[in-house]
């Protein structure tokens, strides 16, 4: 499909540049056969007992470091750990970081340039292993928020707290799994009491996410992978729920494509642990996922192309579209939508 079908307006003022407080008081569209306005703190009464939900727990790391090569000052972002000290970053300009460079960070950190990639990516290697560059990134780096939460010194105090779901456990993205965001525990205590359970699983949220998509066409847009991991434990847990008549709610598109890429064309979930570089449109046949409560998405992202095909297009974009109207509040700090598979027109 055309990458412009995936398009549409979105007024600035929309964005949000802070969460809702509480979490739960943000706003959630039900997308079935009609749109229902409610908020997310109302989720219980939109899903039945026997449900089970499935959330990516996640934890963002403080990947964004500043760093020097010689006068010329740049940005690095972590983005996965290849062992032995050798990271895959992206680079801010990244012009100025060519093979065999070396970049010196605060307190005697260093890292060489071992190779370089495209759009700004370069493979990096510290004077440390990943347990001394955990360490010193947590003494020394800051949460990498997308660039249109606006921040003119970058995150804050809060955004330390704000960026990470109350369940985020397993150190490793560079992006909050942000639909999670919503999730308080007096929340997860009324989902527990109305009959509906939840699991884990984790999808280390990497560039691939959130990379803009150049292409004309989806069809030569190429996925990035990301690391994730399903236990045993899960997917049984899983397949009992779909074979009792429960259905599956993915907290987020991660934890969604997580789950697809463990199940089978029977829709069988198995146990999963390795790479995923699933892309989602238009045309898929889901398999593991019954509704996916996640945010409002930037227009032409691998993140709208992947609900409209959950949705339907049509119903997406009609959806987005009384969003707008009803001022909803988009992105990684915005409200939500509890979107159903394949709504009836």
């Amino acid at each position: 499909m055309r990458v412009d079908s995936f398009d549409f307006d979105l007024p600035r003022e929309q964005i949000a540049d802070r969460p809702a407080r509480p979490r739960d008081s943000a706003g959630l569209l039900v997308v079935t056969d009609h749109l229902c306005d409610a908020r997310v703190r109302d989720l219980p009464s939109h899903l039945r007992p026997g449900d089970l939900i499935v959330v990516n727990d996640t934890r963002v790391i403080p990947a964004l470091l500043s760093g020097h090569r010689g006068k010329a000052r740049v940005q690095v972002t972590l983005v996965r750990d290849l062992g032995d000290g050798n990271w895959r970053v992206l680079v801010y300009p990244a012009r100025k970081l060519e093979c065999g460079d070396e970049v010196l960070f605060p307190s005697h950190f260093k890292a060489t340039v071992v190779s370089l990639g495209c759009r700004g990516e370069r493979i990096i290697k510290f004077n440390g292993d990943t347990e001394a560059v955990l360490a010193y990134l947590h003494r020394h780096g800051t949460l990498p928020l997308p660039p249109y939460i606006s921040r003119s010194e970058g995150a804050d105090e809060s955004d330390v707290m704000d960026y990470q779901t109350i369940y985020a456990d397993r150190m490793g993205a560079i992006a909050a799994p942000t639909a999670g965001l919503h999730f308080t525990s007096k929340l997860l205590d009324t989902l527990h009491e109305s009959g509906v359970d939840m699991r884990r699983l984790t999808l280390h949220v990497g560039s691939a996410t959130f990379r803009p998509v150049a292409a004309e066409d989806t069809k030569d847009h190429i996925m990035e992978s990301e690391w994730g991991e399903l236990s045993s434990s899960v997917a049984n847990r899983v397949n009992d729920v779909r074979s009792r008549g429960g259905r599956i709610i993915a907290v987020g598109t991660t934890a969604l494509r997580l789950l697809e890429t463990a199940a089978d064309e029977n829709g069988v979930v198995h146990a999963f642990t390795g790479d995923t570089n699933l892309f989602i449109t238009p045309g898929y046949h889901f398999k593991a996922v019954d509704l996916l409560l996640t945010n409002f998405h930037l227009p032409r992202s691998t993140l709208f192309m992947l609900v409209a095909a959950f949705c339907g297009l049509e119903r997406i974009q009609a959806a987005y579209a009384h969003a707008i109207r009803e001022n909803y509040r988009f992105y990684s700090y915005g409200d939500a939508s509890l979107l159903t598979l394949n709504c009836p027109p």
